[in-house]
């Protein structure tokens, strides 16, 4: 077989570099002004547009290992967390410069991997000081509400009571302005709710008294930086949240001036109104999504006062997106919305009101469909499995069967998790039998629970106890109540009686821009479903990466102990302790540096700085000013209580409003980085690149060719 040698642990690191290049590529797609990229594919000349790395990422040709690497990476923190891989593909990137850096220093490896490792682990348990409680932030959320003087400004009401009024549309309007529009819940078909349901969400966020005083640090050397409530004054709690997490310019004030009405619901105010604008705390720019998700974690709240839970469930989530109308009309609607065929609409226009005997299907509906792990019989070949001279092909066999089966059941509803013969669909359509496929396994699950449905794998395994009650299906309707048809594909409501099951319906006129709002759209869910997870969150706006920043640099100034005592303790032998000692500052620098450039990337794509050069510098400012307070973590912190973290600049890039109060997800973000580190440190490791498969000649006619060694 031809094998090829090339050397990659040379000075300039052939795979780090190609981290490099590709991280590259996602620079704008850090911050809450994010750059949309279109990714065109020259085969068929379509677009979509992408502002996520996981899109990017998939777009890109990764034909090297260290691509492979890096897109595994991403889709893992994709996977776990939906949130967070524009801050991993960033960080790839500049920790890949900086190390590249210190190889040229001649750094050794082993020095480099062992001081980075224990940098990153020592400011993840450095910054756990900053995270603060979702209890503790739902609580000054309410608290904030209620008082009145904690807030001027008109409230957004909730009433979430027509959720069992079949005539009327849930409406939660946000309090940003008194110009944005308002996201309602179509009800029309929603029936059956055990709760009764009349919440409000809350005012923009408040301060947070004094919570410095509570997570102030063994090793800060101050009291606190913070004069305990004192900081909460009555211009601070004015905010309002329009979007970023980072660093984003407040305008002037909209809110009315006339004073806030208030009752509260409850005897615990947090439990009713917090997550409305923790979700708007977690946006980070989504102003779309966060009113949808506003209404589903509202009426999700209704029900778990009922359940005894508080967690946002995600499998009583779905999406449905509709091409062809503004983005305005994006709303939440109770039980599943599909897209189907004009056919298929027709079908249901005869259902009128009536309910609807219901079939789910765990799989596809085709002839040649077996379930996952059926083991066909060795050497044998099926002919025909059931002979009559009488019918015509074995399909039209198969076809009759399965139609008769659902015409004596008296089915007139089957949703299908997999995909469904067109034959079939066809037939079915001409007996009254809406059949529905791709249908979700969440979907199943809920109507199964609700209407007493058994999943069958065969329409063969089908008997009467399978067979469910009560759906009922309708077409969709705008939040205007006009009926919709888009032509090729008409949507669809499938309902019942009690179903928690709600779907965010995302409309847009241009095409490119549908997987976008479904992505945006996830990304905030699972912000959300991740912070009530943790039970934390952390302040936003680069406090975070400021309190690592300023801890680096403690660790950088602290004297280094001699190799042979530190050996026993950290390394496994002298040999290895020796190097890391030597060049731990001009290391730990080198991590700073990520961070450090993340910051000063987002104030530039903010336009907060008019270069990275300046916003260095507004960093470091910063970061002297922490040093010099004696406590960064309580200067950080009351620097996110005024919502001010990293506001600066002058002329053009002045602030000329009071500041934000966002955060971010506890796990998500440390995880972003542990992970990029670990890519960055195994590229690094990897001293060689062995090519096999290729033939002699394909190697020896490539630009790269004298790089390879022949073996």
């Amino acid at each position: 077989l031809p094998m090829a040698f090339r050397d990659v642990n040379a000075r300039r690191h052939i795979g780090l570099q190609q981290l490099s290049s590709l991280a590259s590529t996602g620079r704008t797609l850090l911050g809450p002004m994010k750059s949309h990229k279109f990714i065109v594919d020259e085969s068929t000349n379509q677009s979509t547009l992408i502002c996520s790395a996981v899109r990017l990422i998939e777009s890109l040709d990764l034909t090297t290992a260290a691509g492979q690497l890096l897109n595994e990476t991403i889709q893992a923190q994709n996977k776990e967390f939906k949130t967070g891989m524009s801050t991993l593909l960033f960080l790839v990137g500049a920790w890949s410069n900086a190390v590249v850096e210190c190889l040229q220093q001649n750094v050794p490896v082993s020095a480099i991997v062992s001081v980075m490792s224990e940098g990153l682990s020592s400011c993840c348990e450095r910054v756990q000081c900053l995270q603060i409680s979702i209890h503790d932030v739902k609580k000054e959320l309410c608290s904030s509400r209620v008082q009145p003087n904690a807030f001027k400004g008109k409230a957004c009401q909730v009433e979430c009571d027509s959720l069992l009024n079949p005539q009327d549309f849930l409406y939660f309007q946000k309090d940003i302005s008194a110009s944005e529009e308002v996201i309602p819940i179509n009800s029309r078909s929603h029936q059956g709710d055990d709760c009764d349901f009349n919440k409000s969400l809350v005012s923009p966020l408040a301060g947070f008294g004094s919570v410095a005083s509570l997570v102030k640090p063994a090793g800060d050397k101050s009291s606190s930086a913070i004069s305990g409530s004192g900081v909460i004054a009555s211009s601070y709690v004015k905010q309002k949240l329009t979007h970023s997490r980072h660093f984003t310019t407040l305008g002037k004030s909209h809110f009315p001036s006339q004073q806030a009405s208030f009752q509260a619901p409850s005897a615990d105010p947090c439990e009713c109104y917090g997550l409305g604008h923790l979700a708007m705390a977690l946006s980070h720019g989504n102003q779309t999504g966060v009113k949808l998700l506003q209404s589903i974690a509202a009426y999700q709240q209704e029900r778990a006062e009922c359940r005894g839970s508080s967690q946002l469930n995600t499998t009583e989530i779905v999406t449905c997106s509709l091409l062809g109308l503004p983005e305005s009309y994006s709303h939440v609607s109770p039980g599943f919305v599909t897209l189907v065929s004009p056919e298929q609409a027709r079908v249901i226009k005869h259902f009128e009101d009536k309910p609807l005997r219901i079939l789910l299907v765990d799989g596809d509906l085709r002839e040649q469909y077996r379930h996952l792990g059926f083991n066909r019989p060795c050497n044998v070949r099926t002919i025909l499995e059931h002979p009559n001279p009488q019918a015509g092909t074995t399909g039209d066999t198969w076809l009759s069967r399965m139609l008769d089966i659902l015409v004596s059941f008296e089915v007139n509803l089957v949703l299908v998790k997999g995909n469904v013969c067109k034959n079939l669909l066809d037939r079915c359509i001409a007996s009254r039998i809406l059949v529905i496929g791709s249908v979700p396994r969440d979907v199943l699950c809920a109507f199964g629970e609700v209407t007493g449905a058994q999943p069958v794998t065969y329409l063969t395994q089908l008997n009467a106890s399978c067979v469910g009650n009560g759906a009922q299906a309708e077409l969709w309707e705008a939040s205007d109540g006009r009926a919709v048809d888009l032509g090729e594909l008409v949507p669809v409501q499938i309902n019942v009686g009690g179903i928690p099951l709600l779907t965010a319906v995302l409309t847009t006129a241009v095409a490119s821009k549908v997987q976008l709002l479904e992505d945006q759209f996830w990304t905030l869910v699972y912000r959300l479903h991740h912070a009530l997870n943790d039970g934390m969150v952390f302040p936003g706006g680069g406090a975070v990466e400021l309190l690592c920043l300023s801890h680096i640099q403690v660790l950088a100034e602290q004297p280094v102990p001699p190799a042979r005592e530190k050996a026993g303790k950290e390394f496994p032998s002298p040999w290895l302790a020796a190097p890391a000692a030597q060049y731990k500052s001009l290391v730990l620098q080198a991590l700073a540096s990520g961070w450090k450039r993340y910051l000063s990337v987002v104030l530039c794509n903010m336009a907060r700085a008019p270069s990275e050069l300046e916003a260095c510098a507004l960093v470091d400012r910063h970061l002297k000013e922490a040093a010099a307070c004696g406590s960064p973590s309580a200067y950080i912190l009351e620097l996110f209580q005024r919502g001010d973290v990293l506001r600066g600049g002058s002329g053009a890039f002045a602030d000329h409003g009071q500041g934000l109060r966002i955060y971010d997800n506890v796990a998500a973000k440390t995880g972003a980085w542990r992970r990029a580190l670990d890519l960055v440190l195994l590229v690094l490791q990897t001293d060689a690149e062995i090519i096999t498969g290729l033939k002699r000649n394909q190697l020896l006619n490539s630009p790269l060719s004298s790089e390879f060694m022949f073996l």
